[in-house]
């Protein structure tokens, strides 16, 4: 007959029956015939192998629900201070933010929404972590750091240090506040402050290097007592590098390089002590004279060791002089010194000769004319 509708609703279907444009029913799977002569009734059907109501109308469904409604519907409706956790078949699906409401079919799939208080802590569980993760939707719900071995993680929400994180994984639900995490590395780093012009006390113009290594023993009073604690420290050795090179002349640090390190040392852990900071050593690398003054040094250098040169040679010959006259004094003492020395002679004489005439014997070799051939 005309005014008899026919409605066939699927396995994986249900269907919604309106009359006047109002909610009467759902409609699971089966055949309905309805009497409509005025054309009064309408049917929606919808795919429930998607659990999440795609209809205009859900707000209006889950503000009339009833005991008969509510068998095929699971309103989800999450508080200003919760997240909800959509669990599909008992794993996690989808994550709803805070102030959500959201209609479920009650169907095909069982639907579970956990509540989680975000008054309570914002950390989340490790394995919704591991969850999120695989769905690709961590990043867009929450802030995740991970802090590595000899390193401190801080977490600040809302512009306030909230904790310190040990090495580790960690991941925060990101709605409703502000929550961001830094990393402060704690191992021994090396900082150098190179090419630094400076004046020694007797007005010498010169270029110094200077090197230091310093960790981080206080992560907290790091990041909050002064804003960038690197710069800081790079501030301060340069003011002590100045400092200690402006109290001593040239002769005075090109003679004992380690009071320099020991001055600037001295000043920086002073200074830097108190922002969580451990300066372990200061040393100056290198002393860069300009051009004119490394050959004025250069030929004050020659000059020193040219008078010491000849003060050692004078020395020398002063000694020898000494020594020939105690000879001298000792042969004219002595006359048997005296032929002794004269044989000495003699015998270094024979030495360079080939062939050798005696006359008169011995004696005409010692008191006569000695002939060398």
């Amino acid at each position: 007959m005309f005014w008899i509708k026919q409605i066939v609703i699927g396995d994986g279907e249900r269907g919604l029956l309106y009359r006047n444009r109002r909610v009467q029913a759902v409609l699971t799977a089966g055949a309905y015939r309805y009497f409509d002569p005025f054309d009064r009734i309408a049917m929606v059907v919808h795919n429930v192998a998607r659990p999440e109501y795609s209809g205009d109308d859900a707000e209006v469904l889950m503000a009339c629900t009833d005991s008969e409604l509510a068998r095929h519907f699971l309103v989800a409706d999450v508080g200003t201070d919760q997240v909800g956790l959509v669990l599909k078949n008992g794993k996690l699906e989808d994550v709803l933010a805070p102030g959500t409401r959201k209609l479920y079919w009650h169907a095909l799939v069982p639907i579970e929404v956990q509540l989680v208080w975000l008054s309570e802590s914002l950390a989340i569980d490790a394995n919704v972590v591991s969850r999120l993760r695989q769905l690709g939707a961590l990043s867009k719900v929450a802030v995740t750091v991970d802090v590595p071995v000899e390193s401190t993680g801080l977490l600040f929400v809302d512009g306030k240090l909230v904790r310190a994180l040990t090495p580790g994984a960690y991941a925060f639900w990101s709605f409703r506040k502000n929550v961001a995490a830094e990393v402060t590395d704690l191992r021994v780093q090396s900082m150098e402050v190179s090419g630094q012009e400076l004046l020694t006390r007797d007005k010498v113009s010169l270029r110094v290097n200077l090197a230091a290594s310093v960790r981080v023993v206080d992560p907290v009073a790091a990041r909050t007592k002064v804003a960038k604690y690197g710069d800081y420290l790079y501030r301060e050795l340069q003011y002590g590098l100045r400092k200690a090179v402006s109290a001593k002349t040239l002769d005075e640090l090109l003679g004992d390089k380690a009071s320099l390190d020991s001055d600037i040392f001295a000043y920086v852990h002073g200074r830097v002590s108190e922002l969580g900071l451990d300066v372990l050593g200061v040393g100056v690398k290198d002393v860069i004279l300009p051009g004119d003054m490394r050959e004025i040094l250069n030929s004050v250098v020659q000059a020193e060791k040219a008078a010491q040169a000849n003060v050692i040679r004078r020395r020398e010959e002063a000694n020898a002089t000494r020594s020939l006259l105690n000879t001298a004094r000792l042969i004219e003492e002595s006359p048997t010194l005296m032929r002794l020395k004269e044989l000495e002679a003699l015998e270094k004489v024979t030495e360079k000769i080939d062939k050798l005439t005696v006359f008169g014997g011995l004696d005409g070799v010692l008191t006569q004319l000695v002939s060398l051939k």
